[in-house]
């Protein structure tokens, strides 16, 4: 008996070496591909990748033990936290930037009428917004990050797209007629990521499109305008009425919290600001430039025109 239990564990051993033994490594415009004996694959970038696309907002919601919420990387499951993250145990105002240079431009999902809203309908809650399409449009990326599931969701989604962006959120695009895109892929705004379908739990060809946040869902038309087609704001504050079943940001006069809100969104915005001394032979583009801003958004922020005289050892607000 000893026997055979040694045998089977050499066996066990045996083939999870060879299951992790790298047989053949090719080139893609993803950069180099490991090809397993067991006919498994992944970047070679990503082999030892965590998960987190935006390290300074995981660290604040990882390390406070009041909140330790987790953000696996899992190519199999939708929810990577098992639902665990409670967002309403959050007890400060967070910032996310969710246009901001070139890793985070917008592009739209898709263009089109809003079928079905955010909010409770038919005795359930619909974590996202529906909109709706011809079965083959095209349907992209929102924001550039990686992708996190890309198959067929027998949980009612059907052929669904998970994508973790840099600014901290992730996208999902469900009941797609066609995946274009595989799991651990990087991608950027804009790019086709797969053809909108009827797949799944659906009456009619729509892409059912959600924003979330450490698993929780938010109202994406609180995010994006999808009349014009753009993100409403650059800036996103995460606070925990932004996670009720329906809510909106401007919500939160409604539960008592209007006033502590507003409190920590000035503070937050305040903390963001960055100002730039003027020095002798700066020009505005060098100044936009080395803070990775723009001249426009620089007159902006002051008040000036890109005519204006900078005068020497005048500050600058640069962000």
């Amino acid at each position: 008996m000893q026997r055979s239990s040694t045998i089977i564990l050499f066996l066990i051993s045996i083939n999870s070496f060879f299951a992790q033994k790298v047989i053949d490594t090719v080139e893609t415009a993803q950069g180099p591909m490991l090809i397993y004996a067991n006919r498994t694959w992944e970047y070679l970038n990503d082999k030892d990748f965590d998960g987190i696309l935006n390290p300074t907002i995981h660290s604040i919601v990882s390390e406070d033990p009041t909140l330790n919420f987790v953000q696996n990387w899992d190519n199999e499951v939708c929810y990577t936290s098992g639902r665990s993250n409670d967002l309403n145990k959050l007890k400060d105002t967070l910032w996310l930037c969710v246009v901001d240079g070139e890793k985070n431009k917008f592009h739209p999902p898709v263009k089109g009428f809003v079928t079905s809203r955010y909010g409770f309908r038919s005795g359930r809650h619909h974590s996202g917004i529906d909109i709706g399409l011809t079965t083959g449009d095209t349907v992209r990326a929102c924001w550039s990050g990686k992708v996190r599931y890309a198959k067929f969701n027998d949980g009612g989604f059907g052929n669904l797209v998970i994508l973790r962006h840099y600014n901290g959120l992730e996208t999902f695009y469900a009941h797609l007629s066609k995946l274009i895109v595989v799991p651990d892929q990087d991608v950027k705004a804009g790019d086709v990521i797969g053809l909108g379908g009827n797949t799944g739990r659906s009456y009619g060809a729509h892409l059912h499109f959600e924003v979330r946040f450490y698993d929780a869902a938010i109202n994406p038309e609180e995010v994006i305008d999808f009349v014009k087609y753009e993100c409403k704001d650059e800036n996103l504050f995460v606070h925990k009425g932004l996670f009720r079943p329906g809510a909106k940001p401007t919500d939160l006069e409604d539960h008592g919290e209007s006033q502590e809100h507003a409190e920590s969104v000035q503070k937050i915005q305040a903390a963001q600001r960055k100002y730039y001394k003027v020095r002798s032979g700066d020009t505005l583009t060098e100044i936009a430039s080395r803070n990775q801003t723009t001249v426009s958004k620089i007159c902006q922020l002051n008040g000036i025109r890109p005519t204006t005289p900078l005068q020497i050892g005048k500050s600058l607000r640069v962000k």
